[in-house]
């Protein structure tokens, strides 16, 4: 009995520390090449999810009125690939118009801070004031079929969003680790000042990762409605707020990192929420978080910096 609860929560923290990880990783590229805070990742996860339903509603003929003449999975795929390019223009919009031209000018990095809490304010309130503040039910594209193996129950659904996690993770440390592009991402982060004097176009590698972080908080944004298939305004506010803290937990900037610790706060709640009250998962869940950063504060693979003056 103890070992197959153990195991069900096990595999409920996988699916949730799932969405915790594939949002920091967007966190942590951007830091990784800015040492940038894009504090407005979380809002982004909003925009992709509701991006995504109005491409799943009209793919599948709701607002037309004729029935869907494409198949459930063709509709989920073109869904999260069509909802992954327009939200990391998105980003891409944000950079262009927020953060670089207060790059150009050199401001100090508190004013770029206040610009990306902003942003994020923006597409809160903008969504708000465009489509209200009622909840909007995310129509269902997989049919979800129930498992029971052991006594443990999982969804097909909750197999895709651990998989498609792992795999993302692996597809970003190959482009990172392997690729020219990855090269000049980890060369900017290392001395962003020495990089153009080598050729490197700063900017393009820029877009680049905010494309990347973008995509993948959109494809949080889509996994976690089919999940959970309730969208409203502030969705992205605490679980945006939450990943960051997994993004540092494990050691912003560092892929790595941001998986171990999307999953880690993961299982953290889960297990809090299974053995206390719910009300205090939060609670209890951060109070560990904070023993352990005061311990280790640069994270699991986080390393100190020094900066010469």
């Amino acid at each position: 009995m103890f070992l197959e609860s153990f195991l069900q929560n096990l595999l409920n923290a996988l699916q949730w520390g799932s969405f915790y990880a594939l949002i920091a990783l967007g966190y942590t590229m951007v830091y990784g090449v800015l040492l940038l805070i894009n504090f407005a990742h979380g809002d982004i996860f909003m925009v992709g999810a509701y991006i995504g339903f109005f491409i799943a509603t009209l793919l599948l003929g709701q607002y037309a009125g004729s029935s869907p003449s494409l198949s459930p999975v063709l509709v989920f795929a073109i869904t999260v690939v069509v909802t992954m390019v327009l939200t990391s223009g998105v980003g891409v919009a944000i950079e262009r118009i927020a953060y670089r031209p207060l790059r150009r000018k050199g401001a100090s990095r508190l004013y770029v801070v206040i610009t990306a809490l902003m942003c994020g304010l923006i597409l809160e309130n903008g969504n708000l004031a465009l489509l209200g503040a009622s909840r909007r039910n995310f129509p269902e594209m997989l049919s979800k079929t129930a498992y029971n193996i052991g006594g443990i129950n999982f969804t097909n659904v909750k197999i895709m969003v651990i998989m498609t996690t792992i795999a993302v993770f692996i597809l970003l440390e190959t482009i990172v680790r392997k690729t020219r592009l990855g090269m000049a991402m980890r060369a900017i982060s290392y001395d962003r000042m020495a990089v153009p004097l080598m050729g490197i176009p700063v900017d393009t590698v820029i877009v680049f990762t905010f494309i990347l972080g973008s995509s993948m908080a959109a494809l949080a944004g889509v996994l976690f409605a089919t999940a959970y298939p309730v969208l409203e305004p502030y969705m992205g506010a605490l679980v945006g707020w939450k990943a960051f803290i997994a993004a540092v937990l494990g050691g912003i900037g560092e892929i790595r990192g941001a998986f171990v610790g999307g999953f880690l706060l993961g299982f953290i709640e889960i297990f809090v929420a299974a053995l206390f009250p719910s009300t205090l998962r939060d609670l209890i869940a951060f109070s560990i978080l904070l023993v352990f950063l005061s311990i280790k504060p640069t994270g699991i693979f986080g390393v100190s910096r020094a900066t010469k003056i």
